[in-house]
């Protein structure tokens, strides 16, 4: 169903059209939960397939979902475009606004042409169409936000689609390991595809300028939200720029909405590579002081050691819960059905009290119709997997946090680790934890834009 003059956000719609649009429609993945009358505000942040898989399971369970999209590409169409034009890079805004595109022909259509790339030889090879697009109605109309918003009409997008930055930003790291005469001399490394692939081991990373501007309808969003997801996506390059751009940074810590942070199911060769789950946890808990997170999402299958992933989780007052999300084709990548199952069993935990720090997610908290029994696969759920699918694993209690007025929320910082209360960079200061030998199930690249 297009958008109307609201630009996607349901909440302004009937519930009853939005319904029949949604259910009668061929292609819409399925009933909406029923959490007031459009699902929970959600916010969900990252780039690429990794915010892309968040997308397409979070749409199944509410209508009022906003997707806040990083702006550090500088590869290939993304980036021809930013350096030709000065322009956003569009590649992950386009890939985000296709995962929340309406399922009607109109929609499909559109949202078929946007992902479609140019071939052959000639200046527009390998520049998708989307792209062009964007960049063409950002220039038009003098704002990317703008430019957004009319795209999301075109392609019927549920939901919204914003940048973290009006901005272009750069992702600039400071790598150890590049010289072989001195392994441990650290190296400047700028640029999202430079970082990303580096042969050397990370130690710090930032953003360039130093303080962009953050969008501020996005930064809207994460104050009337009710949940903040936070992954799955590259740790460097997709997640962390997030809460690298001081503005958001303080404005995900300040928010009264939840956080819930996915894992990725594998370990991208050159960021990554080696990493252990908890070390992924520390490197976040080192550059984003403050951030507290209420859950830790991660597939049993690519968490070795459920104990020690627990444990760091705790560090960031987080609680562990462990649910079946990989494609069982693609064991790198997350299945729709089954992320929106955990993210669903998650929610209800808390939604009948907000303050609630619930022990375990009871298998009945998932509705049936969130799962369909023929989705989900037996090698998609091994026999070390609880029965109730989830398990909040962690003796720590972090302050509760919520909806509700400023005086019935205490502080989440008391407590904390000096670590995470801290309030600057340290660049070069250590590594994330100590990373651990590779382990051979989640060591292939996982796929990005």
């Amino acid at each position: 169903m297009p958008n109307s003059a609201d630009h996607g956000r349901a909440d302004d719609r009937d519930p009853a059209a939005a319904a029949a649009g949604r259910d009668g429609a061929a292609g819409w993945p399925g009933p909406v939960s029923a959490w007031a009358d459009h699902g929970p505000a959600v916010v969900a942040f990252g780039g690429g397939h990794g915010l892309a898989a968040s997308l397409a399971a979070l749409r199944r369970l509410t209508d009022r979902l906003t997707a806040v999209v990083t702006v550090g590409d500088d590869g290939g169409s993304s980036g021809r475009l930013r350096a030709e034009l000065g322009a956003l890079p569009p590649g992950d805004l386009r890939m985000a606004l296709a995962a929340l595109a309406g399922p009607d022909p109109w929609s499909r259509s559109w949202t078929e042409l946007f992902q479609r790339r140019f071939e052959g030889d000639g200046p527009l090879a390998g520049h998708a169409v989307g792209n062009l697009v964007l960049a063409a109605l950002a220039e038009h109309v003098g704002s990317p936000v703008a430019a957004l918003e009319l795209a999301a009409q075109l392609l019927g997008v549920h939901g919204r689609v914003l940048p973290l930055s009006e901005d272009g930003i750069d992702i600039v790291a400071e790598v150890a390991g590049l010289d072989p005469a001195d392994p441990a001399a650290p190296r400047l490394v700028r640029g999202q595809v430079a970082v990303a692939s580096t042969a050397g081991a990370v130690c710090e990373v930032w953003v360039e300028p130093a303080e962009p501007r953050a969008c501020a309808p996005a930064c809207a969003a994460v104050e009337a939200a009710d949940w903040l997801i936070l992954g799955p996506g590259s740790l460097y390059t997709s997640m962390l720029p997030h809460l690298l751009v001081p503005e958001m940074h303080k404005t995900i810590t300040g928010a009264a909405a939840r956080r819930l942070l996915v894992l990725n199911l594998v370990a991208q060769a050159g960021e990554t590579e080696g990493f252990t789950p908890e070390a992924h946890l520390r490197v976040l808990a080192r550059h984003a002081p403050g951030l507290t997170v209420d859950v830790v999402l991660a597939d049993p299958a690519a968490v070795p050691d459920p104990a020690e992933l627990a444990a760091a989780a705790a560090e960031l007052g987080a609680r562990l819960h462990l649910a079946p999300v990989r494609a069982p084709e693609a064991p790198g990548t997350h299945d729709p059905v089954l992320l929106a199952a955990a993210f669903e069993g998650v929610f209800a935990a808390y939604r009948e009290d907000p303050f609630a720090l619930a022990e375990a997610v009871p298998a009945e908290a998932v509705p049936a119709e969130a799962v369909p029994a023929e989705a989900v696969p037996a090698e998609a759920a091994p026999a070390d997997v609880p029965a109730a699918r989830a398990n909040l694993t962690t003796d720590s209690s972090p302050t509760p946090r919520g909806p509700g007025p400023a005086a019935q929320r205490t502080s989440w910082i008391t407590g904390l680790p000096d670590r995470l209360r801290r309030s600057g960079r340290t660049p070069g200061a250590g590594s994330a934890g100590t990373p651990g030998p590779p382990d051979p199930r989640v060591t292939a690249r996982d796929p990005k834009e």
